[in-house]
């Protein structure tokens, strides 16, 4: 990687629970292929996670299932650096110096900050406050040129951007300026139960998403329940048929039908079919990610043996960059 002319990606996920279809069709499936045209970084981010409370035990156990599941979703470690953020200590030092570069306000005004202190009362930790800096720290360690974002997800690179360039201004250039990165766009899952919300693991209704790890009958039967309307035409319009454009576009996913065809498919047949059909496709999508998921996890000391390793390849592109900052910033390297 370090001598590539390949341009750097670079992504993290959190192993804050379950990973559902929209996870994997509104991204990871797409980080596959970008393996091949990129130099990529996939980093599970578990300092990211501890912003709020954690049981240690379920932390540690989710860093595994996250490793595993982006290999069993097709993230070869080969041809990607597959890693656990904490295990390269440069990101938090270099989000320390990074602290010293930006300010209350712009941190103040990060939509998901807002978002989520609401929930945290008045007791705010400064991790929620600050992980901006660590995101912004995570991209610009790896000189990444690339970040596969959603429109949530814009504003973090674009402060990325901003402390860079000021700590580029101060100084002379050391960072690249990253761009997010919209290129193979995912589908937009939607709940099953509310389609005009996006679908999250977080969701209170466990019948408003479909885990990766949720066997077939659970997956058929929450597709099942799925909400459509009181028409029985499977038409895709996302203004007045929501739930059945949703699944429209999960079966487009599964299939790689247009949604035209799957019109023409489902023409004069009910909804039950229909639900039936696309859950039945889901299912057997999942199945092959499955089985290598729980064959991964079976071996820990293979996971482990790739965290060491992707660490050790990290940390070293890692560790070049903050060794400059560090002298630049006018601290001694031994």
């Amino acid at each position: 990687m370090e001598t590539s002319e390949k341009k750097i990606v670079y992504s993290g996920i959190q192993p804050s629970g379950t990973f559902t279809i929209g996870n994997y069709f509104g991204a990871m499936k797409n980080w596959v292929p970008m393996q091949e045209a990129y130099d990529c970084l996939y980093c599970v981010v578990d300092l990211h996670a501890i912003t709020v409370p954690q049981v240690p035990a379920d932390l540690r156990r989710r860093t595994y299932e996250s490793l595993a599941i982006l290999m069993a979703v097709g993230i070869d470690p080969d041809k990607s650096i597959l890693y656990v953020q904490s295990h390269v200590p440069a990101h938090t030092e270099l989000t320390w110096i990074l602290n010293c570069f930006s300010y209350m306000g712009e941190l103040s005004r990060m939509t998901q900050y807002k978002d989520k202190s609401k929930k945290q009362g008045n007791n705010i930790r400064v991790g929620l406050f600050d992980y901006p800096v660590l995101m912004a720290a995570d991209i610009l360690l790896y000189q990444s040129d690339l970040v596969p974002v959603g429109n949530d997800q814009k504003q973090h690179v674009e402060l990325a951007r901003d402390i860079a360039s000021r700590f580029n201004q101060q100084f002379s250039p050391t960072f690249k300026l990253p761009e997010p990165y919209f290129g193979e766009t995912g589908a937009r899952i939607m709940s099953l139960q509310e389609p005009g919300r996006k679908m999250s693991k977080s969701d209170e209704n466990i019948n408003g998403f479909v885990s990766l790890l949720d066997d077939p009958d659970t997956v058929i039967r929450k597709f099942k329940r799925a909400v459509t309307d009181s028409d029985t035409e499977v038409r895709h319009d996302r203004e007045n048929k929501p739930g059945v454009s949703n699944l429209m576009e999960i079966y487009n996913c599964t299939t790689g039908r247009s949604l035209e065809a799957i019109q023409r498919e489902f023409e004069g047949k009910g909804y039950g079919d229909f639900k039936l059909a696309v859950g039945e496709s889901v299912a057997e999508t999942l199945r092959p990610i499955q089985e290598e998921y729980k064959r991964l996890l079976a071996d820990k000391g293979y996971l482990e043996s790739v965290m060491k390793q992707n660490a050790e390849r990290a940390a070293k592109i890692a560790y070049k960059t903050l060794m400059k900052v560090r002298k630049k910033t006018g601290f001694i390297n031994l």
